[in-house]
């Protein structure tokens, strides 16, 4: 059975594109291209450079306001877990916040600090910040005092307490900001880059919506699911696992 559950996401995936293709087949519309077809749109679009270059547009959005959100967040959070009054005094700031749609955000964003690209990060930064606060302020309040108090008495330095005693507890509300966050960051760039850039996968996606071109529309998002997968088996995992030898 552990072999056979080895082969569980490609049998996963070969029945994804088997309903796929069976639709496909069914519908016999442009509105819903097969895989082959959706294939042979991205092919063409990597062999051009069209489907690199906005892909490492959007990437790029997506690195810079990720790493800020999640180094900004992280010490916020943390000051906020640890601090109550602090806490108390920001909780409704935190709430307005994550309830503010993000397209309002966006076309604030926009309006107040005009079309360019210091705009786009920053409004994809300002919807995703307080998601990041509130999941590791979450983690700081549930840390161990006792390992805080033994880290007191051996007198730890900031630094070796942050490393060896508070990382290892944050590390799980880390590790679910960063996989919620990419999941939600990328939505967000895509809707930046439809109102307000003019390269970018977003872009793309408006341009072939306009067209109606489905199989574009699928090929590029297909293009960026692929990446994020990569990003994930890649780096999260080898890193979640890697932070977490420390336990039996």
């Amino acid at each position: 059975m552990s072999r056979l559950q080895k082969f569980f996401p490609a049998l996963s995936l070969a029945a994804f594109l088997a309903v796929w293709q069976v639709l496909a087949l069914a519908l016999d519309s442009t509105l819903l291209p097969s895989p082959l077809t959706v294939l042979g749109v991205f092919w063409l679009e990597l062999i051009s450079g069209q489907l690199t270059y906005h892909l490492g547009a959007t990437l790029i959005r997506l690195i810079v306001s990720f790493t800020i959100a999640m180094l900004l967040g992280s010490a916020i959070g943390l000051a906020l877990g640890r601090n109550k009054k602090l806490d108390a005094f920001f909780d409704n700031w935190l709430v307005i916040f994550l309830n503010i749609p993000a397209l309002v955000m966006i076309i604030l964003c926009y309006v107040w600090f005009g079309l360019n690209e210091a705009s786009a990060i920053l409004a994809v930064l300002i919807n995703k910040l307080p998601n990041v606060v509130v999941t590791v302020r979450e983690g700081a309040r549930a840390l161990d005092q006792d390992l805080l108090d033994m880290a007191r008495c051996y007198r730890l330095s900031r630094l070796d307490t942050l490393r060896h005693v508070i990382w290892p507890q944050l590390h799980p509300f880390l590790m679910s900001a960063t996989r919620s966050g990419l999941a939600l960051i990328w939505k967000i760039i895509l809707i930046v880059e439809l109102l307000g850039r003019n390269n970018g996968v977003g872009f793309q996606l408006h341009l072939y919506f306009q067209l109606f071109d489905v199989a574009s529309i699928l090929a590029y998002s297909i293009a960026f699911v692929i990446v994020i997968q990569g990003i994930e088996h890649t780096i999260l995992k080898p890193l979640d696992k890697k932070s977490q030898r420390w336990r039996r």
